[in-house]
C-alpha cells in the first residue's frame, strides 16, 4: 500500500535484471540438494558416468579402432558433452516455470527470468562438469590432452551453439506445453531419446554413406558434433557438416519460439496448473 518506486536507467534495469537471473539460476542448480557442494556434484556426476559409460563400452565392445586418430577420451567427450548439453538445456528451458507457475505471482519475476535463469544453470553445470573432467584426466591420465585439442576455441563454439539449439527447440516445446502438456512431454521425451542415435556421436559423420547421412543431417546436434570433433582432431576434415546449418535452424526455432511463448504468455490461465 505505502510503496514507492523509483525509475530506473537502462542500465540499472539491466544490471538488475541480470541480478534476478543470476539468483534464479543458482536456486536452480540448487534445488536438487540443500547443501550447495552437493547439488553442483549430483548434476556433474550423471555427465561423468555418461562419458565413463561410453568409454567402457566403446572399449569392451572393441569399436576404437572405429573412431579417429588422435586422443580416444577426447573422442567420446566431444560427443557425449555436447549431446548433455543439448538435451540438459532443451529440458532445462521445457521445464521452467510457464506463466500460470506460483513464482509468477511475485512482482520481479516473469517468464523471460525463468527461461534465461534454466539456460544458464545448465550451461554452468555441463561447463564445470567439462573442466572437472579434464582436469582430472590431464593430472592422472594424459598430460599432454590439453595439447591433443587442435582448436579449443572451436570446441567451445560449438558447445555454445548444441546450448542455443537445445534452447531453441525447448522454446517451441515449452511455448506449446501448457496447450498440450501431455503431447509436448512424449515428443520431448523421444527427440532426447533418439538423439542417443540421431545425434552421430557414437560415430564418425565421413564415414557413413549417402543413405544413412539422410537420416542424420537434419539434426543440428549432429552438424556441431562433427564440427567440434573436425577442430578438436587436426587430421579430421568433417565434410558432411556445417555449423552454419545448425546456427541457422537454431535461430528459426528461438524466432517460433519467442512468438509462441508471446501469444501463450497473453492467454495464461490459473487452471492450466490442473492439467499437468
Amino acid at each position: 500500500m505505502f510503496q514507492t518506486t523509483t525509475r530506473r536507467t537502462r542500465l540499472g534495469s539491466a544490471v538488475y535484471t541480470a541480478e534476478l537471473i543470476y539468483h534464479n539460476a543458482v536456486r536452480s542448480v540448487r534445488k536438487t540438494h540443500g547443501n550447495a557442494f552437493m547439488a553442483i556434484f549430483m548434476n556433474m556426476l550423471q555427465t561423468i558416468i555418461f562419458v565413463l559409460a561410453f568409454y567402457f563400452m566403446f572399449y569392451i565392445l572393441g569399436m576404437r579402432g572405429q573412431a579417429m586418430r588422435g586422443d580416444f577420451l577426447v573422442y567420446i567427450m566431444t560427443g557425449v558433452f555436447l549431446y548433455m548439453t543439448h538435451t540438459k538445456t532443451m529440458g532445462a528451458v521445457v521445464g521452467s516455470e510457464g506463466p500460470a507457475s506460483p513464482m509468477m505471482q511475485h512482482a520481479p519475476m516473469n517468464t523471460a527470468v525463468a527461461i534465461a535463469s534454466a539456460m544458464l544453470s545448465s550451461l554452468y553445470i555441463q561447463v564445470l562438469s567439462l573442466v572437472a573432467i579434464l582436469f582430472v584426466y590431464d593430472v592422472a591420465f594424459n598430460p599432454y590432452v590439453m595439447g591433443d585439442i587442435h582448436d579449443p576455441v572451436g570446441c567451445l563454439a560449438m558447445l555454445l551453439l548444441s546450448w542455443f539449439s537445445g534452447a531453441a527447440l525447448g522454446m517451441v516445446f515449452l511455448a506449446a506445453k501448457p496447450w498440450f502438456p501431455t503431447p509436448v512431454s512424449i515428443a520431448s521425451t523421444i527427440y532426447q531419446r533418439a538423439n542417443m542415435i540421431a545425434s552421430g556421436k557414437m560415430f564418425v559423420a565421413n564415414t557413413l554413406p549417402t543413405y544413412m547421412l539422410v537420416m542424420f543431417d537434419w539434426n543440428p546436434l549432429f552438424h556441431t558434433i562433427d564440427q567440434a570433433r573436425g577442430y578438436a582432431f587436426v587430421n579430421y576434415n568433417p565434410r558432411n557438416s556445417d555449423w552454419e546449418y545448425a546456427l541457422t535452424v537454431s535461430i528459426v526455432l528461438l524466432m517460433i519460439g519467442l512468438m509462441g511463448e508471446f501469444y501463450t504468455r497473453k492467454h495464461a490461465s490459473a487452471s492450466w496448473g490442473a492439467r499437468r
